[in-house]
């Protein structure tokens, strides 16, 4: 993870101590050997913290505490002294095509450091044990009339490798929240792992008491695969089979490009689930006519998919599910007056998309790879089934 981005951090690390030392700290009266020490001391540790990393042979390392207390501290210390260095940059370029004397750079930059630093550590505790449940009405006249009011609750990205130490108690609020909906169904919709199934052992007894009236319906994520892992790839075969066997001891009815009829006296729905679509070298198992086969063109489809892309993408040219629902995103973990940096990279990034009398339910998750979270909360869904015409 670190390997691909090796050369931009070492620039913000270095060039910001840099310039800072040169075009401010050296202009003090009084700039002794022990001061100059002291403000290049954390930029070398980081320096070095990188190139440790750096080498790490799988995409994060083993101990993924030691990926989480780096970015803690490049993002309150690295990124705040380069903000600080690039506005600080500006402000003198403009003095000097202005010839005026204060630097209001400096001071611009100052605020939004101590902005930036307020981020990380707000999002790193606070935000990242906050949960929102968030509630969805959607109507179809396709619904039979015996799973009108049916309630589903969806949850997504657990990321439970994150999930480490006393942050153990906060999914199991998670989980507490989601059997206290008493719903009729549960899905969960993709990456229940960050990189191998043995991040589940101490959560089998959580995940194994959630409970519905038709059950826990789920869907694999790219995290789901091992292609986060550099391995043998009969050790990476042997992963994702025991992920596969281990959500279905859950009790879960994990969907393979593949569908399951609920039933509701003499009325019935389609629950159909397909494989995690790849997007730039991620894996790529999605078969939507597999996971659509058998079923009628008249019945009312709950498709699970991982990655929202594949509605626009597949679902909905070549399909007849009336209800998407995804995840993936995690709204980028981030959210300022409900815009998140996500909608640049998803049409669709979090909460309920309508087109025509399809839609799509894209949650921003309750987990995520990094321990962080800023106004993009925790997230379970509560769906309800209304045989109506669409709001």
């Amino acid at each position: 993870m670190i390997a691909r981005i090796f050369v931009l951090l070492v620039l913000m690390i270095i060039l910001s101590d840099i310039y800072i030392d040169r075009r401010l700290l050296r202009r003090k009266t009084r700039y002794l050997w022990w001061q100059r020490l002291l403000w290049w001391t954390p930029g070398i540790i980081l320096f070095v913290y990188t190139l440790v990393l750096t080498f790490s042979r799988d995409f994060a390392p083993e101990r993924i505490e030691l990926l989480n207390v780096y970015l803690f501290l490049f993002g309150v210390l690295a990124i705040p002294k380069f903000i600080f260095a690039v506005c600080s940059l500006l402000g003198w370029g403009h003095c000097r095509y202005h010839h005026t004397k204060n630097n209001w750079g400096n001071l611009v930059g100052l605020l939004l450091a101590i902005g930036q630093i307020y981020i990380v550590v707000y999002g790193s505790t606070i935000g990242f044990r906050k949960l929102d449940i968030r509630h969805e009405d959607f109507y179809s006249a396709d619904l039979p009339q015996a799973f009108d009011g049916y309630r589903i609750v969806q949850f997504s990205d657990a990321h439970l490798g994150t999930y480490r130490g006393k942050d153990k108690k906060v999914f199991e609020r998670i989980v507490d929240s989601i059997n206290a909906q008493k719903a009729d169904m549960i899905v969960f919709t993709g990456d229940l792992q960050n990189m191998s199934p043995e991040e589940l052992y101490e959560f089998i007894p959580l995940l194994s008491s959630l409970s519905a009236k038709d059950g826990v319906y789920s869907v694999l994520g790219n995290h789901d695969y091992s292609d986060y892992i550099k391995a043998d790839e009969v050790v990476k075969v042997a992963n994702e089979r025991e992920i596969i066997s281990r959500e279905r001891e859950f009790g879960w009815t994990l969907l393979l490009n593949e569908n399951k009829t609920v039933k509701r006296g003499n009325d019935s729905i389609i629950v159909a689930g397909v494989e995690n679509d790849g997007r730039g070298g991620e894996p790529k198992r999605t078969d939507l006519k597999k996971a659509m086969a058998g079923v009628d063109s008249s019945s009312f489809v709950l498709m699970l998919a991982h990655d929202p892309r594949l509605w626009r993408k597949e679902i909905l040219p070549g399909s007849k599910a009336q209800l998407t629902l995804s995840g993936h995103t995690h709204a980028m973990q981030f959210s300022v007056f409900g815009m998140s940096p996500a909608r640049l990279m998803y049409r669709e990034w979090g909460g309920l998309y309508h087109e025509g009398n399809r839609a799509i339910n894209v949650s921003v998750g309750t987990g995520g790879f990094i321990p962080f979270r800023f106004g993009a909360s925790h997230e379970i869904s509560v769906i309800t089934l209304h045989r109506k015409g669409l709001k």
